[in-house]
């Protein structure tokens, strides 16, 4: 039977985000991991989920299997092996074999083995960490997802690491990591000697942090973007207006004559370094709202303000 697309199996699209691709799996796995749907074919969707999220939540597999899907072009890219198992190989130009099984499988073994309180809680507070690297000893990443609040004041966290130890042997650890002020979705904070042991000491841990998606703040870069919704007569005349920001509740000036999708900056109100040095920007998208009815009164008084304001907001549209 034909493989399902894994964006597919997830239920997003193909340009989905990380955060979307992420909560489109805890929803699955809430629903079908075995600790707590019994009914038949509950484990393999939750399997079938995995087996996509491992793919689509990893940047460079994604980045592979975008490329080269479950086939491959020309057939290069084939699939094989013995009952339950799949082995990809792809064959370079000078017919060297790679096993993209390797590459797709995690040193921790996956997901399907975990209970769900240890996958939500891999999901919510990190995805498995990584290694990568030789030498001294093997760097080591651990994705650390982090809801708004807690990435602009800075927070103390707790993780749970699997990392080789002296022996070679896959081991457990809970490490208590700070993470700074300000982080950003994609930041790296760099433990020195805190990834796995080699030969000749240990490598480094990179705690690399995901933003959570919050209620009404967007997040692009350092920057915060929030929608501030305004009446029509806010719009034409001006008006002071409270809007949140990421310190607590502030008074914006909306100039008169603002167009709708129009932005206020607040200089410095974004993320970054603290105390406003290095930060990025707030900005308040003004959204006009008309009221869902108008009262006969008011019609009058909307119909003489327009037979008194000669305004045409489409005088100068390209298709005239």
């Amino acid at each position: 039977m034909a493989r399902r697309d894994y964006y597919d199996v997830l239920g997003v699209a193909r340009g989905a985000s990380e955060d979307q691709i992420r909560s489109a799996y805890r929803r699955l796995a809430r629903k079908y991991h075995p600790d707590v749907n019994k009914s038949p074919g509950a484990s393999e969707k939750f399997k079938e989920a995995t087996e996509a999220y491992e793919v689509l939540g990893d940047r460079k597999k994604r980045s592979l299997y975008d490329e080269f899907g479950h086939a491959g072009p020309g057939g290069r890219f084939g699939a094989g092996g013995g009952p339950g198992m799949r082995t990809y190989t792809w064959t370079s130009g000078e017919g060297v074999p790679f096993d993209f099984e390797e590459m797709f499988r995690g040193p921790g073994g996956g997901f399907a083995g975990m209970s769900l309180d240890d996958l939500l809680a891999a999901l919510g507070g990190g995805r498995r960490a990584r290694t990568q690297g030789v030498g001294h000893g093997q760097d080591i990443e651990y994705h650390l997802s982090l809801d708004l609040p807690r990435a602009f004041t800075g927070t103390a966290a707790s993780i749970r690491l699997q990392r080789p130890d002296r022996s070679g042997r896959q081991g457990s650890e809970t490490l208590q990591v700070k993470i700074p002020a300000g982080v950003c979705d994609g930041s790296r904070i760099r433990l020195r000697g805190k990834g796995a042991y080699g030969p000749a000491g240990s490598g480094d841990l990179y705690i690399i942090t995901h933003l959570d998606p919050h209620p009404y703040f967007r997040v692009e870069g350092q920057d915060v973007y929030v929608d501030l919704p305004v009446t029509i007569t806010e719009a034409a005349l001006g008006a002071k207006v409270d809007v949140p920001t990421l310190e607590g509740m502030t008074t914006v000036t909306v100039p008169p004559g603002t167009a709708s999708h129009r932005k206020l900056r607040l200089r410095g109100k974004g993320l970054g370094g603290t105390g406003g040095k290095d930060r990025g920007d707030q900005y308040v998208v003004i959204r006009i709202v008309p009221p869902p009815a108008v009262s006969p009164v008011g019609q009058d008084l909307l119909m003489e303000f327009q037979n008194v304001e000669k305004f045409n907001p489409r005088a100068e549209v390209p298709w005239r």
